[in-house]
């Protein structure tokens, strides 16, 4: 009998003051405890096995082996072993049908990996368990060597449902032109399934290995990268070039991780994102961000937050620079053309459209608050149907400048009339004093920094400029890690 105790080198179930089961440790070694729990086996398994050393799982071999003691077999040492089915048989010669042991032959081999797709197919992410008692007289050193000549005793299907937000989340991570890649260690199969239920690749997409990478060279690999969401059986050597690949591409790269294998790709990448929960402290250490609640959906909010932010700080600038600029040039333009609209002074002396305690007052009465409400404005719809900015693209742009400076001179121009219409002489003759013709322009000039507060909250003409995609590279090999794992959470990639 091969329990599930056996196989969890990293996980412990403990149940809580509450009553309630409690997971500690890796998520797929945990999966194995509570089949253990259910099937009613874990007493007699902690009596029966005594753990003497173990071989950690790493990415390349894609495989964890414990060695036990059985007391139940004179103390025989039994070396049990899980990992990914397509390698584990490379090292069986044999397979457990029910209490007998049959060679395994070619026509076995297929037909056990058939039933590997068949659970792949389905999106359960799949284990396969194995084992061997040591010869008489055999070193049980901890070594890989230990790892031959195997029986195959079965596969496990494993599955970690998707959170409902997630795939409501890849969709409007898609619409803001963000694409999102899945980046995992599970079989092809599993990854193209569950990529295809989360909508980042369409139903019938297949996933690119690691050995199918390895096979391309640097132009072949950059284009593959181009046209690939799903990537599967990967090392993180991979997750590294992939990352690499979309920078040299023009491309704004977040990677996101939990293992310690994931760290160089997330130093690498553009924004390095940590999962907090379960993400070692080597991958914290790596990242530029931590996700505390390791939900995919919080990344996607992040980027409506801060673009919404972004957009109150141009508008912010918008309403002040148009606003400056309107009370400059109409200073400025009321003094050079003073003899036009009539602001002439006595022996042709200069007079100023505008005194110096009314430019103050709007100052810092007529543009503060507006402008201070303008920061904390919510968010507008389509915040998330934009095309991400460019690195190189500047807060004030031309187009900015460009509508800044219009405003300011119709504001301007407008003001100007304003005075010219009650001053004697100019354009237009009136016939009041200066300072009556001063508080009109200043009462226009309020007005019309008023308006251009509802104004200045929306850009409705946009330069146009070429599309720039955002990839967000998620990669994890963990079941529990969301759509880089095998998408499942996404408690996330």
């Amino acid at each position: 009998m091969l329990s599930g105790g056996s196989l969890a080198g990293n996980a412990d179930l403990r149940q809580g003051a509450g009553g309630e089961w409690e997971i500690h440790g890796d998520p797929t070694d945990a999966a194995f405890l509570v089949a253990e729990r259910k099937l009613g086996v874990s007493e007699r398994r902690e009596q029966r096995f005594e753990r003497i050393g173990e071989i950690p799982f790493t990415s390349e071999r894609k495989m964890m082996s414990t060695i036990e003691l059985d007391h139940e077999h004179n103390d025989e040492v039994v070396v049990i072993t899980k990992g990914a089915p397509d390698v584990l048989l490379e090292r069986c010669t044999r397979v457990r049908v029910g209490m007998e042991l049959v060679d395994l032959d070619d026509a076995v081999r297929a037909r056990l990996l058939a039933d590997v797709d068949t659970l792949s197919d389905a999106a359960l992410r799949t284990l396969a368990v194995a084992y061997r008692p040591l010869g008489p007289g055999e070193d049980p050193q901890v070594t890989e060597s230990l790892e031959r000549d195997l029986v195959f005793v079965g596969t496990v299907g494993i599955i970690d449902p998707p959170r409902p937000e997630a795939a409501v989340a890849i969709r409007e991570a898609r619409r803001a032109s963000i694409r999102v890649i899945m980046i995992t260690g599970d079989h092809p199969r599993t990854a193209a399934r569950i990529a295809a239920d989360l909508g980042i690749v369409e139903a019938g997409a297949s996933a690119l290995t690691g050995l199918e990478l390895d096979a391309l060279d640097d132009a072949a690999f950059a284009d593959a990268v181009r046209n690939t969401s799903v990537y599967a059986r990967v090392a993180p050597a991979h997750k590294l070039r992939i990352v690499d690949a979309l920078q040299a591409d023009g491309n704004i790269v977040a990677m996101t991780g939990d293992g310690v294998n994931d760290a160089p790709a997330l130093k690498s990448a553009d924004i390095g994102v940590a999962m907090g929960v379960t993400g070692t402290e080597v991958t914290k250490e790596a990242a530029k961000m931590i996700l505390v609640d390791d939900n995919f959906t919080t990344i996607v909010e992040a980027v409506r937050e801060g673009r919404s932010i972004f957009d109150n700080i141009r508008k912010f600038l918008r309403y002040l620079l148009s606003g400056n600029m309107g009370e400059v040039l109409t200073v400025f333009l009321g003094v050079v053309g003073a003899g036009v609209i009539g602001l002439s002074g006595a022996g042709g002396a200069v007079v100023l459209p505008l005194l110096a305690t009314q430019i103050l007052w709007i100052n810092l009465i007529t543009d503060s608050w507006p402008a201070l409400a303008m920061g904390v404005d919510p968010p507008t719809d389509d915040v998330m149907a934009r095309k991400p900015r460019r690195l190189s693209d500047r807060v004030i742009d031309a187009c900015m400048w460009a509508g800044v400076t219009q405003i300011g001179l119709v504001v301007a121009i407008v003001t100007l009339l304003t005075i010219d219409i009650y001053l004697p002489g100019g354009l237009i003759e009136g016939t009041d004093d200066l300072t009556t013709a001063r508080t009109a322009g200043f009462t226009v000039l309020v007005l019309a920094h008023l308006v251009n507060a509802f104004n200045a909250r929306s850009e409705t003409t946009k330069c146009v400029r070429a599309p720039v995609c955002q990839p967000v590279a998620l990669g994890c090999d963990r079941a529990v890690a969301a759509v880089a794992s095998g998408g499942r959470q996404p408690r996330l990639p």
